[in-house]
C-alpha cells in the first residue's frame, strides 16, 4: 500500500499536535531560528510563515539549518534501527534479555533505551516480551495436545512461570484458550441503542466483545464452549456504562475494562487506537508508526478488523490518508454518526 505525501497543512497539524506518530517523515524547518525539529519537538511552536517542511534531515542541512539540540531529529532513524534491533534480539532469545544488555548493545543508556524502546512500540522491552511470550503461547494452546506442552512449547521454564507471568492478562485461563473457552463465563446482553441493535458480552476482566446487529448464535459462535450467562446484577452495571458510553463516545470511555486479546502488535494498534481524542482521527500510516513499525500499514489495519469491541476501541477514528472515512464493520451510517457525535461533543 503506497502512501502518497503529506500536504504541507497535514504537516503543520501533526507539529501543532506534536504527534510522534511523524516523527521519521519529515522534519520541520524553522527558517528565522535555523534549526529543524523532530514534529513532535516539545518547543514553542514556530510562526506558519516562519516554517519550511523537509522529507529528511539532510535536505534540510542542505538548506543551511543545524538540528534542534532539544529534540534531536538526526536520532529518529537510529533509534528506529536500535528498536529493531532489540526486538530482533528478544525475539531470538531464550530468555528475556536484560534491559541494561539491549542498551548497551546498541550504544544507549538503560534509561534512554528504555524510552525509546516504549515511545517506538508502546512497550517497555520487559513488556513488548512478556506480550510476544503470552502470544506464543496462546499459538501453543491452540496447536499442542495438552496445556502443560503448550506452556513448554512457547518457551517458559515451568508451568509456575507462566501462570505468573499471565496472570490477569491472558483473561480466561489456560485450558480456556486451549478448549474454545470452556469453563469461561460471559456474561452477555442485547440492547437497542440509537444505533441499532447492540450486543455486549463481558468476562469477569472486561468487556470482550462489543458489536452491532449480532446476537446469542453469534456469540456462541466466537465462544463455542464458554459458558455464556444472559444478563446478571453485576453485568448490568457494566452494561449501563458501555451503552452511555456508546450513546455519548465525546465523554470518553477509558475506565470500563476490557479483555481482548491480540498478538502484540494488534495489542499496541489497539492502545493507539484507544489513545486518539475524541473528534480526532488518524491515518491507518499513523496507527501502524504509533504502534511502533510504520511500514506495516497493511498490519495495522488488519488489526483495525480483528478488533472485537467496536467504539471502545475506537476503530471508527482511523480514516485513509486522503480522508476518505474507509470501511467500517457495521457499516459507514454508523461510522459516520459516531464521528459526528465525538466532534459535536456528544
Amino acid at each position: 500500500m503506497t502512501e502518497r505525501p503529506l500536504t504541507d497543512d497535514e504537516a503543520w497539524a501533526a507539529v501543532l499536535r506534536r504527534d510522534r506518530a511523524f516523527d521519521g517523515q519529515f522534519v520541520t524547518g524553522v527558517l528565522s531560528t535555523g534549526i529543524y525539529c523532530r514534529p513532535s519537538c516539545a518547543a514553542r511552536h514556530p510562526r506558519r510563515e516562519n516554517v519550511q517542511f523537509f522529507a529528511t534531515p539532510s535536505e534540510a542541512e542542505a538548506a543551511g539549518l543545524r538540528a534542534c539540540k532539544r529534540c534531536s531529529p538526526k536520532d529518529v532513524a537510529r533509534d528506529e534501527r536500535a528498536v529493531l534491533a532489540a526486538i530482533a534480539a528478544i525475539k531470538a532469545a531464550e530468555e528475556p534479555p536484560a534491559l541494561a544488555e539491549l542498551a548497551e548493545a546498541e550504544g544507549y543508556s538503560p534509561t534512554h533505551f528504555q524510552r525509546v524502546f516504549t515511545r517506538h512500540t508502546g512497550l517497555s522491552p520487559a513488556a513488548y516480551a512478556r506480550a510476544l511470550r503470552e502470544e506464543r503461547a496462546r499459538a501453543a494452546l491452540s496447536d499442542e495436545g495438552t496445556v502443560t506442552d503448550a506452556i513448554y512449547a512457547a518457551g517458559y521454564s515451568a508451568p509456575s512461570r507462566f501462570y505468573d507471568e499471565t496472570k490477569g492478562r491472558l483473561g480466561m485461563t489456560a485450558s480456556a484458550w486451549a478448549n474454545g473457552g470452556k469453563g469461561a463465563t460471559i456474561h452477555w446482553a442485547v440492547v437497542d441503542t440509537t444505533l441499532g441493535s447492540m450486543l455486549v458480552a463481558a468476562t469477569d476482566k472486561g468487556v470482550c466483545r462489543l458489536s452491532f446487529d449480532e446476537g446469542e448464535e453469534a456469540l456462541r459462535a466466537r465462544f463455542p464452549k464458554a459458558d455464556l450467562v444472559e444478563g446478571g446484577e453485576a453485568f448490568a452495571a457494566l452494561l449501563t456504562q458501555v451503552v452511555a458510553s456508546v450513546e455519548a463516545p465525546a465523554n470518553g470511555f477509558a475506565h470500563i475494562p476490557l479483555d481482548v486479546k491480540g498478538t502484540a502488535f494488534q495489542e499496541a494498534c489497539w492502545k493507539a487506537l484507544r489513545e486518539i481524542p475524541a473528534g480526532e482521527t488518524r491515518t491507518y500510516a499513523q496507527i501502524a508508526a504509533a504502534a511502533g513499525n510504520p511500514k506495516a500499514v497493511r498490519a495495522a489495519g488488519s488489526a483495525n478488523a480483528r478488533n472485537n469491541v467496536a467504539v471502545l476501541i475506537p476503530c471508527h477514528r482511523v480514516i485513509r490518508t486522503g480522508g476518505d472515512l474507509g470501511g467500517y464493520a457495521y457499516g459507514l451510517d454508523i461510522k459516520r454518526e459516531l464521528l459526528r457525535r465525538e466532534e459535536a461533543g456528544d
